[in-house]
C-alpha cells in the first residue's frame, strides 16, 4: 500500500465519538485566509473565516478545481476534524480530485476555549451542522455525501432526517447509533460522564498533561494510550485534546449520547432512504458492534452494509495505513452510487 503525498494544508480556529477520537497526522500552518497550492499536484486546501450561528468551529477543506460533489465529513467524539486530515485527504485522492471536500469539528473541541468554557449537547452539536449546511452548502450545485464516524454517524442521519433534501448519500463508518448496554466501557464512560465532578476532576487532570512540553506530553502519550500512533496524530492529541475545555465537552457531550441514544434507531426512516445509505463496521468494536450490523441487516433489507476485516480499529484514522484503507472503501461506495 503506497503513502500518499503530503502537500502544506492548513487546519485553522475559524469563526463560524466515539469517545477516543480516529486520529490523524496533519501539519498545522498557523495563518487566517488562507491557500495553499503545491506545484507537484497535491491538493489545494484552504481555510477561510466564516460564523456558523456565531459559534467558532475548526474546518478543514479541500476544493477541487472542477467539483462533481460535495463531501461533508462528521467527527466522532471527541470531534476535532483535524484529526481526520490524512483520511481526507486520501479521500480527495482516492476520488480521482473530483470531490470537493469540507470537515466540520464539533462546537468547543477545540485547543482555543472559544465559548469561554460553555458546554455543548448532542443536540446543539446537531443543529451546528445543519446551520451550516445551510448557511455554506446552501447553493451548492452538486450533490452532497454526508460521511460520518462513530457519533458522527448519528449525526448524519439527523442531518439527513431533517433535510433530507439536501443530502444525495450518507455513508456511517464505525457507526454509534444505540447504547450498549452490554458494554462494560460504555458502563463505565456513562457513568463518568454523568458525574459532573469526576468530569471536571478528569479534565482538569488530562489539561495539566497539556501544561507540560509537547515532547514530554507525547512521551507520555506514546507510552500509554497513542501506542502506535503517528508522531503527528501525536501532536494532534497533544495540542488540541490536552484541553480542560475539549475534554469537559467531550465528556458533556457523551452525557448526552448516552442519553439520547437508548432509543431505538429510526428502522422506518433506514428502510425508506435504504438506496442513499451506507454502512462500515469493524470486527471488534464496542461503539459499533456486530450485533448492530446484524440488526442494521435484519431490520433495513439490502442497505450497503459491510465489516472491515483489516484489523484496523475504530479510531481507524491513529494510523495512516487506516486512513487510506476506508478512505478507499468510501470512495468505492460513492463512486458506485454517484455517477
Amino acid at each position: 500500500m503506497s503513502a500518499i503525498a503530503k502537500p502544506p494544508y492548513v487546519a485553522i480556529i475559524i469563526s463560524s465519538n466515539s469517545l477516543f477520537p480516529s486520529i490523524t497526522s496533519f501539519q498545522a500552518l498557523h495563518h487566517s485566509n488562507c491557500s495553499q497550492n503545491s506545484s507537484n499536484g497535491s491538493p489545494e486546501i484552504t481555510v477561510d473565516p466564516s460564523e456558523i450561528d456565531s459559534r467558532k468551529t475548526e474546518l478543514v477543506e479541500i476544493q477541487a478545481r472542477n467539483p462533481r460533489l460535495h463531501v461533508l465529513f462528521i467527527p466522532g467524539n471527541p470531534g476535532l476534524v483535524t484529526f481526520y486530515i490524512d483520511f481526507l485527504e486520501s479521500l480527495y485522492e482516492q476520488m480521482g480530485e473530483t470531490a470537493s471536500i469540507t470537515g466540520i469539528g464539533h462546537i468547543s473541541h477545540s485547543e482555543k476555549d472559544w465559548e469561554h468554557g460553555k458546554l455543548f449537547t448532542l443536540k446543539e452539536q446537531i443543529d451546528h451542522k445543519i446551520d451550516f449546511i445551510h448557511q455554506e452548502l446552501q447553493a451548492l450545485e452538486v450533490p452532497l455525501v454526508v460521511v460520518g464516524h462513530s457519533i458522527g454517524s448519528y449525526i448524519s442521519l439527523e442531518i439527513f432526517k431533517q433535510i433530507p433534501e439536501k443530502v444525495a448519500y450518507l455513508i456511517g463508518l464505525y457507526p454509534f447509533l444505540e447504547v450498549d448496554t452490554e458494554s462494560h466501557k460504555q458502563v463505565v464512560i456513562k457513568r463518568v460522564a454523568r458525574s459532573d465532578f469526576t468530569s471536571s476532576l478528569i479534565s482538569a487532570t488530562v489539561a495539566l498533561l497539556g501544561f507540560l512540553p509537547i515532547w514530554g506530553s507525547r512521551f507520555i502519550a506514546k507510552m500509554s494510550l497513542a501506542k502506535g500512533w503517528s508522531p503527528t496524530a501525536l501532536d494532534a492529541l497533544c495540542t488540541s485534546v490536552l484541553k480542560y475545555n475539549t475534554m469537559r465537552n467531550v465528556l458533556y457531550m457523551a452525557m448526552t449520547e448516552f442519553e439520547e441514544l437508548v432509543k431505538v434507531p429510526d428502522w422506518e426512516f433506514m428502510r425508506e432512504k435504504r438506496n442513499r445509505i451506507a454502512f462500515l463496521f469493524g470486527e471488534d468494536d464496542h461503539w459499533a458492534p456486530l450485533h448492530m450490523y446484524d440488526e442494521i441487516v435484519k431490520q433495513v433489507p439490502d442497505v450497503v452494509v459491510e465489516v472491515e476485516r483489516e484489523g484496523l480499529t475504530h479510531a481507524f484514522c491513529c494510523t495512516v495505513a487506516g486512513s487510506i484503507w476506508v478512505a478507499r472503501h468510501v470512495a468505492t461506495l460513492i463512486k458506485k452510487t454517484i455517477s
